[in-house]
């Protein structure tokens, strides 16, 4: 009686927690803004293909199918990677309720304790911060955990007894995983050896029905394979050798850190017991699946945290483990009953927390006034951040100029614009930012990488360059490659979000090249006060600014957006000229500025101060903003 009490009350709580986390992705999807991945995704969509440079074809084919029934905005881009990620913790429930299963020896028992760590399991699925808002985001990362389970739970039944039905789920799930992501393979690679370490295991490759499954699996990778063929193996090339160093690098020495607080340290612990029991046949009443399970999940973190010491530590990849969490969960709950009373407790409490955490900055990327706030945080999302301005700066500058053709300077804007503007075919530029992340080859098959003026036919061009996406050291290099490209570069339209922290420059340019020397936007730095400084309300401001091509006519300094004064500009600092040596202002060395201004009755605490630079050709550009605080 009190198992079957304890196994409502862990299925009430699961529900619970089911329901309200999938209401809160809901809510939050419908206003999240697009993330760069997604938007790119949902590019492919658009030029729907078999497999492309950077994935197979699923979690694309997956974005059409969403825009397609409930149009092109963010829910509909999101929806049916909300339905995977809501069936994610009921899959992880199945495989604990198969692995807490009395063999049949056992099944006059009366036990209902394995419903209760089904229902646990579950529930920790909910609660597990790196898998507990999947499918929040349309990203490939959904498509991955549902297949890892679904493999899990076929390989389980497997374990058992061999059937069609068994069968029929691996090559699903297998079939699903090759159209996902290359990542994948890995988790084949790891699921194979924890079968062939199991004697019940290696007897399943005695069954042909296995085999099937298998093959089905193998004949899902060739679109990827095709692809490759026909585009000189350039996505395995990305994948597997131009985006890692593969050299020992200490960053790797964070990956097991931030798993731990990630998947919240004590639940992180518990699993790692977990694996440890469950290779210890302890943990399940199915003890070859027990091993399975913790073989598969154990080495899944191991091999990635091995290969983060060699591997890619510039883009993210915490959650390149989320299959090898996935398969060690049905084994936590059993895990947690061995620990004292108070462990437990902080374990759940901990989660729910890292949950709420995970929500919350999903909340705060949503909110443009929260963002804003943190636009001098080193996590700024800048992948989320300002595409919404930038599309509606974009749609006023096609109003002004019917016939302007947009171009993008690198593949994050015209993904982004392309689908706030409901249009795929996006001319990009040539960028160091198009190859770091992938997609300069299927620009390339669909004709939209743009190498010259030539190329982007004898009509007015809207240029849109994201200043911000470039090192501001290579800043005027890349300025000056637009030059070389396009022509001299008239004055910009500035679009500045969260207080410059993204920030684009909008540049008309006439259907014929002009000719000229290379005009750019302004560069500027201010070199006192620093960033976070503490000043009074009268201060000094210290900097330079110049302008290739036509040098800068005035310098105004701002504080929350309003001209508090307007600086000394033109005294001598002979040093920039030397640092920026393709400048070709014309005034240099006389680039320098200092400015004694007054805040006035402006109030104590934080505030931002900026720069309006006038250009001498009638450019006024607002530079970005840097936190300051001023003191009574």
């Amino acid at each position: 009686m009190r198992n079957e009490q304890d196994a409502h009350r862990a299925k009430r709580a699961f529900l619970w927690a089911w329901g309200l986390v999938a209401v809160a992705k809901l809510l939050v999807a419908a206003r999240l803004p697009p993330f760069v991945d997604e938007a790119f995704y949902w590019q492919e969509g658009r030029h729907l293909a078999l497999a492309y440079s950077d994935l197979p074809g699923l979690t694309a084919w997956l974005a059409r199918l969403g825009t397609t029934v409930a149009g092109t905005n963010v829910f509909g881009l999101r929806w049916p990677f909300l339905l995977l990620g809501a069936a994610l913790p009921w899959l992880v429930v199945r495989i604990a309720r198969q692995a807490h299963a009395p063999r049949a020896s056992d099944e006059h028992t009366d036990d209902r304790s394995g419903d209760v760590f089904a229902w646990q399991a579950g529930l920790l699925a909910v609660l597990l911060p790196l898998g507990g808002l999947l499918g929040l985001l349309a990203l490939p990362d959904v498509p991955i955990a549902f297949a890892t389970l679904l493999c899990i739970h076929a390989g389980g039944r497997l374990l058992r007894k061999v059937d069609a039905g068994g069968a029929l789920e691996l090559a699903a799930g297998l079939a699903i995983g090759a159209l996902s992501h290359y990542r994948f393979a890995a988790v084949i690679g790891v699921g194979l050896v924890a079968m062939l370490a199991i004697p019940r295991g290696r007897a399943l490759l005695k069954d042909v029905r296995v085999w099937v499954a298998l093959a089905v699996g193998a004949i899902a990778w060739v679109p990827l394979i095709v692809w490759n063929i026909d585009n000189a193996d350039a996505g395995l090339r990305f994948q597997l050798v131009d985006r890692h160093p593969w050299r020992f690098h200490f960053d790797g020495a964070w990956f097991f850190v931030v798993q731990a607080l990630l998947a919240t340290p004590l639940l992180f612990a518990a699993m790692a017991h977990a694996a440890v029991r469950g290779w210890a046949g302890q943990g399940a009443d199915d003890r070859a699946f027990a091993r399975y399970c913790a073989l598969l999940g154990g080495l899944t973190v191991i091999v990635f945290g091995v290969l983060a010491f060699f591997a890619d530590n510039e883009r993210v990849s915490f959650h390149w483990t989320l299959p090898g969490l996935y398969a060690l969960l049905p084994l936590v709950p059993a895990t947690l009953a061995q620990w004292p009373r108070g462990w437990r407790r902080a374990t759940w409490s901990l989660a729910v927390a890292g949950l709420v955490v995970f929500c919350s900055y999903y909340l705060v990327v949503a909110s443009t006034t929260a963002r804003a706030r943190f636009a001098a945080a080193k996590w700024y999302p800048a992948n989320f951040a300002g595409w919404d301005a930038l599309a509606d700066a974009v749609r006023d500058e096609i109003e002004r100029t019917p016939g302007t053709r947009v171009v993008a300077d690198n593949f994050k804007i015209g993904a982004e614009l392309g689908f706030a503007l409901n249009d795929p075919d996006i001319a990009v530029l040539p960028h160091v930012l198009n190859e770091r992340h992938g997609r300069a080859p299927q620009l390339d098959v669909w004709k939209l990488l743009a190498h010259d003026r030539a190329s982007l036919g004898e009509q007015p061009l809207l240029l849109v360059v994201g200043a911000s996406e470039v090192r501001y050291r290579d800043l005027l290099a890349h300025y000056h490659a637009l030059c070389d490209k396009l022509g001299p570069l008239p004055p910009p339209r500035v679009v500045q979000i969260d207080h410059g922290r993204q920030r684009f420059l909008l540049f008309k340019l006439p259907a014929q090249r002009a000719k000229g020397d290379c005009t750019t936007p302004a560069m500027a730095y201010i070199d006192t006060p620093k960033r976070s400084a503490r000043v009074s309300r009268n201060f000094e401001v210290t900097g330079w600014a110049f302008k290739d091509g036509v040098g800068i006519a005035r310098v105004e300094i701002t504080l929350d957006g309003k001209t508090i004064g307007t600086a000394d500009y033109g005294q001598a600092d002979a040093g920039i000229r030397a640092f920026w040596r393709h400048s070709n202002d014309p005034n240099h060395p006389y680039v320098a500025w200092t400015a004694h201004v007054r805040a006035g009755a402006v109030s104590p605490g934080l505030h931002w101060l900026g720069l309006r630079l006038v250009g001498n050709d009638g450019a006024i550009e607002e530079w970005p903003e840097q936190p300051l605080r001023i003191v009574d």
